[in-house]
């Protein structure tokens, strides 16, 4: 991969691609310390303008429990090739990619895969689910919502998809997003990383899932029935202080669905950055009990 490096990876941790049924994705894989798992592997999908280095914090302490660990970028984000045009990007075409991650995930031992979904990433592995193209163990709602993004969040993904085609991401990054990343007294070696990754995404896949995040209709009924039929496990896990998705909505959508709860203290949008101990204890926790209840 010839994209520079900025960040380390930790111990057990590797850089890769993944080769599937509909193309190539980049991604970080974590295994366990003796490099053979023992127990089903996960598959961690990032939200709208992440990808695969925000899961970096937790993926180790995943893996040490005996996991194959994957966080991939989805199609047109940071180092997976960009899709053809606006139609790669909906959610119906990026649920198809997720499910074919987690069919070459799980192949090698012919065992269903825990999905993990992130904000965006969220609505996008429900897309999967919902399709019954994944084999799935477990499903994880992290940081995310029941139906369109709303609220300044969703005023902002309108700003910048309505923006990028007078301005470019380079002009955005270099007027917007650097100065605010500098203010905040993000360390240089971070803004670095991210001026990367905002540069590396497509702009067509931005503007797309832009629209999509913020006009993606509510679909806990049907995924609640789902769930029943199924008998799968949902964990809905956000941060006490999100300032994306309003708590309060992801603990309805949590009621609705029937599904375990957990809210991660001292974190906001991303717990997976914001306390990774917390967030990895916790989804290894709800792992283990759903491969006990399907073996």
């Amino acid at each position: 991969m010839s994209t520079p490096r900025f960040l380390t990876l930790p111990s057990g941790v590797r850089r890769t691609f993944v080769e599937t049924s509909r193309g190539r994705f980049a991604a970080l894989e974590a295994l366990p310390g003796s490099g053979v798992p023992e127990r089903w592997p996960a598959l961690l999908v990032p939200g709208f303008t992440g990808s695969k280095e925000d899961f970096l914090s937790v993926l180790q302490t995943l893996a040490s429990a005996g996991r194959r660990v994957l966080a991939v970028d989805m199609r047109g984000q940071y180092e997976t090739p960009a899709g053809t045009g606006p139609e790669s990007y909906t959610r119906a075409e990026l649920g198809a990619d997720v499910a074919a991650l987690a069919a070459v995930l799980g192949a090698d031992d012919d065992v269903p895969v825990h999905l993990v979904g992130h904000s965006f990433g969220g609505l996008v592995t429900r897309e999967a689910v919902l399709a019954r193209t994944a084999r799935v163990a477990s499903f994880t709602l992290m940081s995310s919502g029941p139906g369109a993004l709303t609220g300044p969040s969703a005023e902002k993904a309108v700003l910048l998809r309505d923006s990028i085609p007078q301005l470019g991401m380079e002009q955005i990054w270099t007027l917007a997003l650097e100065p605010d990343a500098v203010n905040r007294g993000v360390p240089p070696k971070i803004v670095a990383f991210l001026k990367a990754r905002t540069l590396g995404n497509c702009e067509t896949g931005l503007m797309t899932m832009a629209t999509e995040l913020t006009t993606c209709p509510d679909r806990v009924d049907e995924l609640a029935k789902f769930m029943a039929e199924e008998g799968l496990r949902t964990l809905v896990l956000y941060g006490e202080d999100d300032d994306v998705w309003d708590p309060r909505v992801q603990a309805a959508m949590a009621e609705r669905l029937g599904a375990e709860k957990v809210v991660i203290p001292s974190a906001a949008h991303s717990p997976a950055v914001d306390a990774p101990e917390t967030t990895a204890a916790a989804l290894t926790d709800f792992w283990s009990l759903a491969e006990r209840a399907l073996r």
